[in-house]
């Protein structure tokens, strides 16, 4: 009775509660659970030494790394799990720990990581981001795209050699005026420039096959709004593709570029698809700088039900 008084005074503590909760679930170390709660490194290590000490943790060494995972009897695990209703946290929590668990299993991603990292700095006769963004460019089929928070129209444009008709939408007037500039300059005919806000996009519903975040998002004032548009005027069956930051504590950005927010986690993408009825979502991180202030770049691809 001592042992089960003493595990239901640990579990009333909420952040103790959200950690046995995930090591039920998974072995996990102190930094991924760091990136899943969003807590500082002491007070998660304070947490599980408490849960140790009351034997509802137990430690596992794995190479480099120390894993922990939920060594409680099936009282306290019936205990949390009937616990997740009430939590605030718990769907958040359960995302970020899918996340997680798809970075262990991604073998390849890491491989291809290490390998990005050097690309570009060693001469190789032929290779360039240039060649392989064209390449990829030509392998999409025909279909009509949004460019939603064009610019300059860079995108737009190399996006046209393929499209059926891309149509960028921007809210600075003289952006649009400098990209419809060049488009008219190089004549090409399929690419479109509009005026207009991110979170009220002129154009009619369900008429675009891929809505096109390209590092837009985070200019929103109100992001689940834009994501909520690009669902409207996407056909049944399109898809929406968001790259932007991962979220970062560079505060320069907003006087440097504008930005409103500072990036978003994959668990904020992944809600906001959520919230604006997507499904199929694939939320991964694909670039990180290796220079201050050491930004990285997430993609989120989702798609609108066909029904």
């Amino acid at each position: 009775m001592a042992g089960l008084l003493k595990a239901l005074r640990l579990l009333g503590d909420e952040s103790r509660l959200r950690i046995l909760r995930l090591l039920d679930r998974e072995e996990l170390s102190v930094a991924e659970l760091q990136e899943i709660l969003g807590m500082g490194q002491s007070r998660i290590s304070m947490a599980l030494s408490q849960l140790r000490q009351a034997d509802l943790v137990e430690l596992r060494r794995a190479g480099q790394k120390n894993l922990y995972r939920f060594s409680g009897d099936e009282t306290v695990a019936g205990l949390l799990r009937k616990s997740s209703p009430e939590l605030a946290e718990s769907r958040e929590d359960d995302e970020a720990l899918r996340l997680i668990l798809k970075k262990r299993k991604d073998r390849v991603r890491s491989y291809f990581d290490e390998l990005a990292g050097r690309f570009g700095r060693d001469y190789v006769p032929g290779r360039s981001w240039k060649g392989l963004s064209e390449m990829l460019i030509k392998l999409l089929p025909p279909m009509r795209i949004a460019d939603i928070g064009s610019g300059e129209g860079t995108l737009s444009l190399l996006l046209a050699q393929r499209a059926e008709q891309v149509i960028g939408i921007d809210n600075a007037e003289k952006m649009v005026e400098y990209a419809a500039g060049i488009a008219r300059r190089s004549g090409v005919k399929n690419v479109e420039f509009r005026l207009g806000d991110l979170e009220e996009l002129p154009l009619p519903d369900a008429s675009i096959d891929l809505a096109l975040f390209s590092q837009s998002l985070h200019h929103a004032i109100h992001p689940q709004k834009a994501v909520n548009e690009a669902q409207r005027i996407l056909r049944p069956g399109g898809r929406i593709v968001i790259l932007d930051l991962q979220r970062h504590a560079f505060e320069e950005a907003r006087e440097l570029y504008a930005d409103v927010w500072l990036g978003f986690t994959q668990v904020e993408l992944l809600e906001f698809l959520r919230k604006a009825r997507f499904r199929s979502a694939d939320v991964t991180l694909v670039h990180r700088e290796d220079e201050a202030p050491y930004l990285e770049t997430v993609l989120a691809v989702a798609e609108k039900p066909a029904a």
